[in-house]
């Protein structure tokens, strides 16, 4: 909140920010974590976490995102796969459907390798029986990409991917009546917050000085550019 006043020209303290924002009920509380959810890793497990929960890439495109996510709307659920870039947080593709059937995942995968260079990325996903399907391997074969896997009931291992949903659902699909709207009129708004306002226009926290996804890749293309020139 703070960066997106400065970026205003407003320069308020920290303190004065969040005390606004304790008035008007905008803070919100620490999760408690669950004990007994995460189970000891096994050693194929281990083996198959090339991610190792650590979401940070020093390039585009090195070191990819991936689950699913459901809604309900008013002619049935809305399923949700999105592939992120853990360089910038953007998202790179973004297929919908209503069911979650291993094609989903595959098509989600196709999308993004026709819109950028994701070949030899590490893709990293949970263990669900869509991502450790033989045609999805298939398809992560044919495009490159090195699979890796959470572990077993190890919430945390795809951390930044569940934060991504927990941020869509907060910001846009608990703030509109989703159970009275059509899967359609569903998906068009969540095409045009992700690829609109969420890679374009909202502040990264994760990003230096808060740049947008689509900026930081820029700025990373525009400095790769010069020192090739050079």
């Amino acid at each position: 909140m703070q960066k997106a006043l400065n970026i205003r020209g407003l320069s308020p303290s920290r303190w004065l920010v969040t005390e606004v924002m304790r008035e008007n009920g905008w803070l919100h509380e620490k999760r408690r974590c669950p004990k007994g959810l995460t189970k000891a890793t096994t050693e194929i497990e281990e083996r198959e976490n090339l991610i190792k929960q650590d979401f940070t890439a020093h390039a585009p495109f090195s070191k990819l995102l991936t689950d699913i996510t459901q809604i309900q709307c008013l002619d049935g659920k809305l399923y949700i796969s999105p592939i992120m870039d853990c360089y910038n947080g953007e998202i790179l593709s973004l297929l919908m459907r209503d069911n979650m059937k291993k094609e989903l995942c595959i098509d989600t995968v196709e999308a993004a390798s026709k819109r950028f260079p994701i070949a030899g990325a590490i893709f990293h996903s949970d263990r669900g029986s869509q991502y450790t399907s033989k045609e999805f391997r298939k398809a992560l074969k044919a495009n490159d990409l090195k699979q890796s896997l959470s572990g077993v009931h190890h919430c945390f291992d795809n951390a930044r991917m569940e934060s991504f949903f927990a941020t869509l659902k907060k910001e846009l699909l608990y703030r509109i009546p989703t159970h009275k709207m059509s899967r359609s009129d569903v998906r068009h708004a969540i095409f045009d917050y992700v690829f609109t306002y969420y890679n374009r226009r909202r502040i990264n926290t994760a990003n230096p000085d808060g740049m947008t996804p689509y900026d930081y890749r820029r700025k990373y293309d525009l400095e790769k550019a010069k020192l090739q020139v050079a």
